[in-house]
């Protein structure tokens, strides 16, 4: 299935057979997106969703004198912008981190979806509440947390995100940002993200070179941020044996 990773670690399981069947056919077409590649952009009339297969997007927006911030990071298996189905276009510009598979949904299609299969909607509208979830972290993480701990929460959430669909191993993980992608979402100047990038590797928490991500110490560093994965609403233990 080309959606298998979809809600991964995070209610997948309270899907059927026939639900995951339905979400995989209904997807128009799939395509290839080059790195560093808009999207969607602001304002602009949509009438398609997109769903991440692979790679890494980023939700951003530019003040008038073109400084971004980075306000959501997108890993496989996530609705991008599920929520432009009954808007019709966003407030905020989506664009590739790196090279990026992505599979789009016809807004008729999902209309159809919303009065076949009721239970299958609840779920995508679930995703949406997940990312609604994340926002409120997010701005939790950039209005209380120091320098240090911006950035030991932003890796702390990747790697347990990352962890759900299979893509973080022993805490280790591949992910395309730059420091200066990193410095804009956690509202960090460059030099400030490479000293703190140098602290935690020199404390022996984490490293971070060329895409490269090891977390040494999960435990330190997620005190460190005042991580606690609750908002992510992962599956209990017993359902991910499963």
């Amino acid at each position: 299935m080309i959606t298998y990773r979809f809600l991964a670690g995070r209610g997948r399981d309270r899907m059927s057979r026939a639900e995951l069947v339905t979400l995989d056919s209904a997807m128009s077409r799939t395509r290839t997106v080059d790195p560093r590649t808009a999207i969607v952009r602001r304002g602009e009339y949509i009438n398609v969703s997109t769903y991440l297969i692979s790679g890494y997007i980023c939700r951003y927006m530019d003040d008038r004198e073109g400084h971004r911030q980075l306000v959501a990071l997108h890993v496989p298996g996530d609705f991008v912008d599920l929520h432009a189905f009954p808007m019709k276009r966003l407030d905020h510009d989506v664009a590739s981190l790196g090279p990026v598979e992505i599979g789009t949904y016809e807004h008729e299609t999902l209309a159809r979806i919303g009065t076949d299969s009721p239970h299958l909607t609840r779920m995508l509208w679930y995703s949406t509440l997940l990312d609604a979830a994340m926002h409120r972290e997010w701005i939790f993480r950039l209005g209380r947390l120091g320098a240090v701990g911006r950035v030991a929460h932003f890796f702390c959430e990747i790697d347990a995100r990352l962890a759900m669909v299979g893509l973080s191993e022993d805490h280790r993980f591949t992910l395309p940002l730059t420091q200066a992608d990193l410095a804009e979402a956690t509202g960090l100047t460059g030099v400030h993200v490479n000293r703190t990038l140098r602290r935690l590797r020199e404390d022996g928490l984490m490293s971070f070179r060329h895409g490269a991500v090891e977390i040494a110490d999960p435990v330190r560093l997620a005190r460190l941020a005042e991580f606690d994965p609750d908002y992510l609403y992962g599956d209990p233990p017993a359902a991910q044996e499963r």
